[in-house]
């Protein structure tokens, strides 16, 4: 493939300037691929966070009712059936793959404080990557513009 010269997008600024038009295009297209799926990423991420916070406000709030007072149970998004609060000291963790671990209220709270705290720095982690992966898209796509323009007939 074209890209097999060295055009790696993670080869750095310092050597875009050596690569062809072709190298060039590929390595734009490439980065460009990276940038939307870290893009992606960053977005399930927030989603996740998201949702980590409100079953953090949950958690609290339901620590604060008494056992035993009616309330309403979620069955979907906009389905709800009537129940009573039977355990406002343990609770049901969704770990994952349809895993649960029972849980006391503190230390579900702190599983999803740990795993907000997780998701952030990945978050962190993934802007920085993705500022990077930008710059390189956008240097190798200047440099295409100019290689293209002092190709063409009536440059400068």
């Amino acid at each position: 493939m074209a890209s097999s010269k060295g055009g790696s997008s993670g080869s750095g600024s310092g050597g875009l300037e050596k690569l062809s038009i072709e190298q060039l295009k590929v390595v734009k297209e490439q980065t460009d691929l990276e940038v939307n799926l870290l893009q992606d990423s960053l977005n399930n991420i927030r989603t996740a966070t998201s949702r980590l916070d409100l079953a953090s406000t949950a958690l609290h709030d339901l620590s604060l009712r008494p056992k035993g007072k009616p309330i309403l149970v979620p069955l979907t998004a906009s389905l709800y059936v009537s129940g009573s609060l039977d355990d406002a000291d343990n609770v049901l963790v969704d770990v994952g793959t349809g895993y649960f671990i029972e849980k006391t209220m503190a230390e579900g709270e702190d599983y999803c404080e740990r795993k907000i705290n997780l998701l952030k720095s990945n978050f962190d982690q993934l802007v920085e990557v993705a500022s990077k992966k930008k710059s390189i898209a956008d240097e190798a796509g200047a440099l295409l513009q100019a290689k293209l323009k002092q190709l063409s007939p009536g440059a400068q």
